[in-house]
């Protein structure tokens, strides 16, 4: 099955993305993945995305969709991929189509993992960092046995500035804007489905497991 995961900032996409792509038995790119790899190894691709990233700048869709495109022919994405994190805007997600198009196949389905910003709001904002050995808890969800002092090695905890609600809410307005358009893109292909990811991590796998068993996955 070829799958896109897609949701917004709190949404778990990291972790549903690893049990969907295990359940499936195919690999889970992310273009972080995508981009460290090119980057670390040299790749012409990987020293021209770094150009970029060291001067501050956003790194154009030509060269993300052409990462994309070396990634999805490798041998181990010949049978499906599950992709998260990418597409990221609708004319990413007309250049995949069109990438995929290129290499004789096409998306089977793309998943929305949804939840409202108040809930994003609330995962996001209760995360605490160590100092020390940079473990994450959260104030409500994973708490320390004593108020902002990690259990595991007792240095203070911190909010970090990505986890501060008007942070958060400024990162939801650009998803709102950018993002969220994909659904409707994908719903116009007939290939979307919405998977409630409020509650725990586990109930979340399994209403995205059940949905992908009605598709055939």
């Amino acid at each position: 099955m070829r799958l896109v995961l897609v949701g917004p900032p709190g949404a778990g996409k990291g972790t549903q993305a690893e049990f969907i792509a295990a359940h499936l038995a195919v690999p889970k790119i992310s273009t972080g993945d995508i981009f460290r790899a090119n980057v670390s190894q040299g790749t012409p691709l990987g020293v021209e995305a770094k150009r970029y990233m060291d001067a501050g700048q956003l790194v154009p869709d030509e060269v993300t969709i052409n990462m994309v495109r070396d990634r999805l022919a490798e041998p181990d994405a010949g049978d499906g991929f599950l992709l998260d994190g990418f597409p990221r805007t609708v004319p990413q997600a007309s250049a995949l189509d069109k990438l995929l198009a290129d290499l004789g196949t096409a998306l089977d389905l793309v998943m929305e993992l949804v939840v409202d910003d108040d809930e994003v709001i609330r995962r996001l904002s209760g995360r605490r960092t160590c100092r020390g050995c940079g473990k994450i808890w959260h104030v409500e969800f994973d708490p320390t046995s004593k108020e902002n002092i990690c259990d595991r090695c007792g240095s203070e905890l911190f909010q970090r500035d990505d986890d501060k609600a008007e942070t958060i809410a400024n990162r939801l307005v650009e998803y709102a804007e950018k993002t969220a358009p994909l659904v409707d893109f994908f719903g116009a292909q007939g290939k979307l489905v919405g998977i409630d990811a409020t509650g725990p991590v586990e109930d979340v796998t399994v209403r995205a497991i059940d949905a992908l068993r009605s598709y055939g996955g």
